[in-house]
């Protein structure tokens, strides 16, 4: 802990008077909201709830105290823990605490402890969750991003009030203001030693790396993350106008016509990817301008089939189709099926948003009158059929005769109606035993279909299911 010897408050009313205008000027709370700060026992937390409560009364607000102990430190851990219950003790506030042990969650610490925190923070009943984030931080991420080779939506750093119920008060203040407030007010905190460790890379911009460039860095670097802020959202709301109009939707997955991203300016395309991803994965963690190059090249490609993968995606080419979706832990064998197809009767298609619906007519000459061209359906005549009828997918090899033409393998039917790849391995297809006798898009076998003498007909109907 460190204790500081007490100064004049004319050294801290200023930092005061700098919270209550960010406050107002990002509009973070409004009276009557409940705004639970986060404290760890930091500095910059110890700071944020310092101020808060004194400016509480103006604001109209009731305050309360989190703190989730990530029990990284053992003992230091548990100190922290309970050096902040004690201080919402002795304001009066409320408490809320968990504790979580994130080395057993694996994978990146750093990331852990972030997830950690987040479901923490849902979890809270409050109007607003306060974090202590600065200035200073916000120069950190700003410095971070850039490295990673993050785009203009990445430098626009840490929001000051985020879509979670997040707000950063403290954001337009530095790690050294924060300081000099806890020590001229006589103020206790905690040092987290993890703030030292060089082996985090923030750690090493914020020692090594920021002090070589000078005081005037971080405020440089902050109003940077602000230009970009302002033009995020801007493009925001124009991506969102394109978006609306490019994508196909397919829940959970997203196809853009790689027309419509090479025709465009590679601003616009960039943001359209970075879009799409985000929407599909929920997020945009870990993905960099690396991967979204990499996904404008393979749509740019002539034409052909192709794949990306990045962090928690995948990206299919096939034809003038992009296709954005969540990576597939199964293997094709097991998106497989075969269901018996009931005449007459209905059959939902596995895994899609159609039905397959069989007619019996026995008044042919009307119905075959009636039936013109249609992708969806056709005709068969029953009198060829022995045994049971199934629906199924495709399977390599299939082979099909369309009226007019030679036998044919479905896979070829795919490549001369442009058929994507993805929609292939459920393309459904109507047997009775080894023989084909209808195929979506391709209609009905040349050799099933109904003559002027067929005395009974079924007519075969795909749709979309109720």
């Amino acid at each position: 802990m460190i204790l500081a010897l007490q100064a004049s408050p004319l050294q801290w009313r200023s930092l005061l008077d700098r919270v209550s205008g960010t406050l107002s000027r990002y509009s973070m709370c409004s009276a009557g909201d409940h705004v639970t700060v986060a404290v760890s026992g930091g500095a910059d937390s110890v700071c944020l709830i310092h101020i808060l409560h004194e400016l509480a009364p103006s604001l109209g607000i009731e305050l309360s105290v989190a703190h989730l102990n990530h029990k990284l430190r053992g003992m230091e851990s548990d100190g922290d823990a309970e050096f902040v219950r004690d201080l919402a003790k002795t304001m009066g506030l409320s408490f809320f605490y968990d504790e979580v042990n994130v080395l057993d969650l694996g994978g990146n610490l750093e990331q852990a402890g972030r997830d950690a925190r987040l479901a923490f923070f849902r979890g809270l009943p409050a109007s607003k969750i306060a974090t202590g984030h600065t200035r200073s931080d916000q120069a950190e991420t700003v410095i971070y991003r850039l490295l990673r080779g993050s785009g203009t939506a990445g430098l626009a750093g840490i929001l000051p009030v985020a879509a979670d119920r997040r707000i950063r008060p403290l954001i337009d203040c530095s790690r050294a203001e924060v300081l000099e407030y806890l020590r001229s007010r006589g103020l206790l905190w905690r040092e987290d030693r993890s703030n030292a460790d060089l082996r985090f890379a923030r750690n090493r911009i914020r020692h090594e790396f920021l002090p070589i460039l000078g005081p005037a860095a971080e405020t440089a670097l902050a109003r940077t993350a602000e230009l970009a802020r302002d033009e995020e959202e801007y493009w925001t709301a124009e991506i969102e106008r394109l978006a609306g109009d490019l994508f196909t939707r397919r829940p959970p997955a997203i196809l853009i016509n790689v027309d419509n991203l090479y025709k465009v300016p590679v601003a616009v395309s960039r943001r359209l990817i970075r879009r799409a991803i985000s929407e599909v994965k929920g997020d945009l963690r870990q993905i960099d301008l690396f991967h979204v190059d990499s996904i404008l090249a393979l749509a740019v490609e002539p034409e052909g089939h192709g794949r990306r993968q990045a962090p928690g995606i995948d990206v299919f080419r096939s034809f003038e189709w992009l296709k954005i979706c969540l990576p597939r832990s199964e293997s094709r064998w097991e998106r497989d099926y075969c269901t018996p197809l009931p005449i007459p009767g209905e059959v939902k298609v596995p895994g899609q948003s159609s039905k397959v619906r069989v007619e019996v007519a026995e008044n042919t000459n009307t119905v075959m009158a009636d039936e013109g061209y249609n992708t969806g359906g056709g005709l068969i005549d029953a009198q060829w059929l022995f045994g049971p009828v199934e629906l199924r997918n495709w399977h390599p090899g299939d082979r099909f005769t369309r009226p007019g033409h030679a036998n044919e393998k479905i896979k070829s039917l795919f490549q001369v109606a442009r058929i994507p790849l993805w929609d292939r391995q459920g393309w459904p297809v109507i047997v009775a035993g080894d023989r084909i006798l209808w195929a979506r898009k391709f209609g009905v076998s040349s050799e099933y279909a109904p003559a002027a003498g067929s005395t009974r007909v079924l007519k075969i109907v795909e749709e979309e299911s109720d």
